[in-house]
C-alpha cells in the first residue's frame, strides 16, 4: 500500500493506493504545536461511499510509518512533521486533475502536458480540450482529432486552446506549420544569355531567379516545351518573356501569352507595353464586351498581327472557333495551366491547347503553374519537360484559428491593422488580401476594416478594379477583400493572406485552389516573411449541397491535402462543345479532327453519333461539315445539352431576356 499526499489549499488530501487503484481517501488538518506540526484531525472515506468517518490521528501516524509515503509537491509543514516523526517521504510527479477523481497517473516526459503553471496527463488534457471545443458547438471528429494531434506534438494545452480562443491567441499558439525559404542558389546574370540587347535593357532584370535558371539550363532558349511548376512570385512570367522575345527576334513568330481572367490579361498587357512597347507591338485580346461603357473599354491595341498578343483563353479560342487564322506563332505561354482542373472551364482550356498545337505545330509551348497535382504525369500528357521548383523565395507561416462566424470580422480587422503597422527590410508596409465567398461579404468585411481597405470583385467596373490595384501597389491601402473566384487574378503583392471563408460561392475550395490563393502571401522583392491565416468556423457550412464536412474539417484537409492528378473525364456537354470547335479548326479533315481530339489531356466521350443524328455535324464528300447550329455551338461555347434547352425555350418565347433568365435558373438547379 502507498499513501499519496497532495498539498492543497485547506486540508491535505491523502490517497490510499494499492498499486492498481485508489481504495480510499481522506482530508488531513495539521496544527502547530510546541513540538512542531502535528496531525489535528483526519477524515476518511472509502471509494464508492460518500460518508466520511473520523479516524484517530494515532492510527493515521501508524499507517504513515508502515506504508510508503509520496508527496505530490513540496510542502514545508508536511515534510517537517514527517522528519520529526522519522517517516520517509518521496517526492512524486502525478497528474493533479486525475487525483481529483481518485485516479493515480504518474507524469513522465511523454505523457505530461503543460497547462497554466502546472502539468497534467495527456488524458486529462484531451478531456479539457474536448470540453472547450464543445463550447463552440458543431466541431467534427476530424477537427477534434487534429487538435489532439497538435496536443501530442506540442504537449502544451494553452497553445492548442489558443486556436479556439482567438481573442487571447498569440501567433505561436495558432501556428500550424512554417514553410522555410530556399537556400540561395547561384544564377547567371541576364547579360550572359543569348537574348536581344533591347530586351535585356528593357526587362529591368539583372540576375535570373532560381526557377528561371533551371528553365534556361533545361533548354528554354533552345525551343524546348516546358511545364514550369513553381511558387507564386518565383519569376514564371519572365520565363515566357525570355522565350517569346528570343523566338520572335530569330524569326520564328510572335508570342501568345494566355491567362484565365480579363483583369490578369489587362495587367500583363500594361506590363509588357511599358517594358517592350518601344520596339515590340503588344496587343490585347479578351473578347468583345457586351456592354459598351467607357469604363469597360481598355485603350489597347487589338491587332492579331502583333509581336506579343496577351489574351484570355476564351478570347483567343473564340478567334479559332470562328475559323480565323493566326499570324505566325513562335511561342505559346499558357499561364495558370492548373485551370485544366476547373469543372466549368477545364475542357475549354484543354481543347484550346490542342487546337493551338494544330495551328502552330512548330511553336514552343510553355505551361506555367504555381500548384498542380502529379506534375510529372501532366508534363508527359502535354509532351513537355517538367521544371519543378518547390522551394519558396520567401518563408511562409500558416496559422489556423477556430472561431465563430461573428468573431471573424473583428479578428480580421485587428490582424489587418497590425500587419499594416509593420515595414519589411525592403521598405514595404505589410498589406493583406482577405478571401471570402461572396461579393456582398467583400463589402461587409471591407467596411468593417475601415477606409484603408477596399473590396475587389468581378462586380466592379474595370476602372474601379484598376483604382484598387493602383492604390494597393502604391501601399496606400492596408487590404483588399476579394472573392475566391479572383484568386488566379491580379497579382497583389501582399505579405498576409486571410481566409474569411474556405468556399468559392457555395462550394468548398479544392486543394489546388487553396494553394494558389495561399501562395499570394510573401513576395521576394517586398517582404521578409509571408503569413497565411485561416479562420475556420466549427460546424460551419455554406450550403446543404456543399458536402465534404464542415469548415474546420475542410481547413485541416486543405492544409494537409495532396493535389490529385490532372486527368479529367468530360461529359456529353463538354465533349460535344470541344468536338465541334475542333471540327472548325481541322478544316474538314476527319483524320486531323481525330488527331486534335486525341491530343487533349482529358478523356472525351464519343459524341459523333449523337451530333450526327441531331444534324449538327455530318460528312460530305469526305469532308466534315458543321450545320448552322453546329457552327453556333462552336462559336458561342455551347454543348449539345445547352443548345437543346435553348431551342426548346425559343419555341416557347421570342423574348431573349426570358430565355436567358430561364436558362440560368435551370443551370443553377442542375449545379
Amino acid at each position: 500500500m502507498s499513501i499519496i499526499v497532495n498539498p492543497q489549499r485547506g486540508p491535505y488530501r491523502l490517497y490510499f493506493y494499492d498499486g492498481r487503484r485508489v481504495t480510499g481517501s481522506g482530508d488531513l488538518d495539521l496544527s502547530k504545536t510546541g513540538k512542531g506540526c502535528r496531525p489535528k484531525e483526519f477524515r476518511y472515506r472509502e471509494v464508492g461511499r460518500s460518508q466520511l468517518r473520523h479516524v484517530p490521528t494515532k492510527d493515521l501516524l501508524r499507517e504513515l510509518r508502515q506504508e510508503k509515503v509520496f508527496l505530490t509537491g513540496e510542502d514545508e509543514a508536511f515534510r517537517s512533521m514527517c522528519s520529526d516523526l522519522q517517516i520517509p517521504v518521496t517526492l512524486v510527479n502525478l497528474c493533479r486533475t486525475c487525483l481529483l477523481t481518485d485516479r493515480i497517473t504518474p507524469l513522465n516526459q511523454k505523457n505530461s502536458v503543460k497547462y497554466g503553471q502546472e502539468k497534467i496527463c495527456m488524458h486529462c488534457a484531451k478531456t479539457e480540450l474536448r470540453r472547450e471545443a464543445g463550447y463552440m458547438g458543431g466541431m467534427g471528429m476530424k477537427s477534434i482529432g487534429h487538435l489532439e494531434n497538435m496536443l501530442e506534438m506540442y504537449q502544451d494545452l494553452d497553445r492548442v486552446l489558443g486556436m479556439l480562443q482567438p481573442e487571447a491567441s498569440r501567433p505561436a499558439q495558432t501556428l500550424f506549420d512554417r514553410l522555410e525559404p530556399h537556400a540561395i542558389m547561384e544564377t547567371q546574370p541576364i547579360t550572359a544569355l543569348p537574348l536581344p540587347q533591347k530586351f535585356i535593357e528593357a526587362s529591368g532584370v539583372t540576375t535570373l531567379m532560381p526557377v528561371q535558371q533551371l528553365c534556361v539550363d533545361a533548354g528554354l532558349l533552345k525551343g524546348k516545351d516546358q511545364l514550369v511548376v513553381a511558387a507564386t512570385a518565383s519569376g514564371k512570367t519572365f520565363i515566357g518573356e525570355m522565350a517569346g522575345v528570343k523566338n520572335h527576334s530569330e524569326g520564328r513568330g510572335g508570342m501568345l501569352f494566355l491567362v484565365p481572367l480579363v483583369a490578369l490579361a489587362n495587367q500583363k498587357y500594361h506590363r509588357f507595353t511599358e517594358r517592350y512597347g518601344e520596339f515590340l507591338n503588344v496587343s490585347l485580346l479578351t473578347g468583345v464586351s457586351r456592354i459598351r461603357l467607357p469604363e469597360t473599354r481598355v485603350n489597347a491595341r487589338r491587332s492579331m498581327k502583333s509581336d506579343i498578343i496577351v489574351g484570355t483563353y476564351e478570347g483567343v479560342d473564340h478567334h479559332l472557333r470562328m475559323g480565323k487564322r493566326l499570324s505566325k506563332v513562335g511561342t505559346v505561354v499558357i499561364d495558370e495551366v492548373q485551370m485544366l482542373e476547373d469543372a466549368d472551364r477545364g475542357h475549354r482550356l484543354d481543347g484550346l491547347i490542342a487546337r493551338l498545337r494544330h495551328v502552330a505545330p512548330h511553336a514552343q509551348f510553355l505551361f506555367l503553374s504555381a500548384t498542380i497535382g502529379s506534375p510529372a504525369l501532366l508534363a508527359k500528357k502535354l509532351k513537355s519537360d517538367l521544371i519543378r521548383y518547390d522551394a519558396r523565395p520567401v518563408g511562409l507561416e500558416r496559422h489556423l484559428i477556430f472561431t465563430e462566424r461573428k468573431e471573424k470580422i473583428p479578428l480580421i480587422k485587428k490582424m489587418v491593422l497590425e500587419e499594416f503597422k509593420k515595414t519589411s527590410s525592403k521598405g514595404f508596409r505589410g498589406q493583406t488580401i482577405v478571401f471570402t465567398n461572396s461579393r456582398a461579404r467583400c463589402h461587409t468585411v471591407s467596411d468593417a476594416i475601415g477606409k484603408k481597405a477596399m473590396p475587389y470583385h468581378a462586380g466592379l467596373s474595370a476602372k474601379e478594379r484598376r483604382d484598387v490595384e493602383m492604390k494597393f501597389e502604391k501601399g496606400e491601402i492596408s487590404a483588399v477583400v476579394t472573392t475566391a473566384a479572383l484568386a488566379a487574378g491580379v497579382d497583389f503583392p501582399a505579405s498576409q493572406v486571410i481566409f474569411d471563408a474556405l468556399a468559392m460561392g457555395i462550394s468548398w475550395l479544392k486543394v489546388q485552389e487553396f494553394c494558389q490563393m495561399m501562395g499570394r502571401a510573401g513576395r521576394p522583392d517586398f517582404h521578409d516573411l509571408g503569413k497565411v491565416v485561416i479562420l475556420a468556423e466549427p460546424g460551419g457550412v455554406y450550403s446543404r449541397e456543399s458536402g465534404g464536412g464542415t469548415e474546420e474539417e475542410v481547413a485541416i484537409r486543405l492544409l494537409k491535402g495532396e493535389m490529385e492528378e490532372v486527368s479529367p473525364i468530360y461529359d456529353i456537354e463538354g465533349s460535344s462543345e470541344e468536338y465541334v470547335a475542333n471540327a472548325v479548326v481541322c478544316g474538314g479533315d476527319r483524320v486531323r479532327l481525330t488527331e486534335i481530339c486525341g491530343t487533349m489531356v482529358g478523356e472525351m466521350e464519343d459524341v459523333w453519333p449523337l451530333l450526327n443524328q441531331e444534324g449538327y455535324i455530318h460528312e460530305r464528300n469526305g469532308k466534315i461539315v458543321l450545320s448552322p447550329l453546329g457552327q453556333v455551338m462552336a462559336e458561342h461555347f455551347i454543348g449539345i445539352e445547352r443548345l437543346t434547352r435553348i431551342l426548346k425555350m425559343v419555341r416557347k418565347t421570342a423574348e431573349p431576356l426570358v430565355i436567358v433568365a430561364e436558362l440560368d435558373c435551370v443551370e443553377d438547379a442542375d449545379a
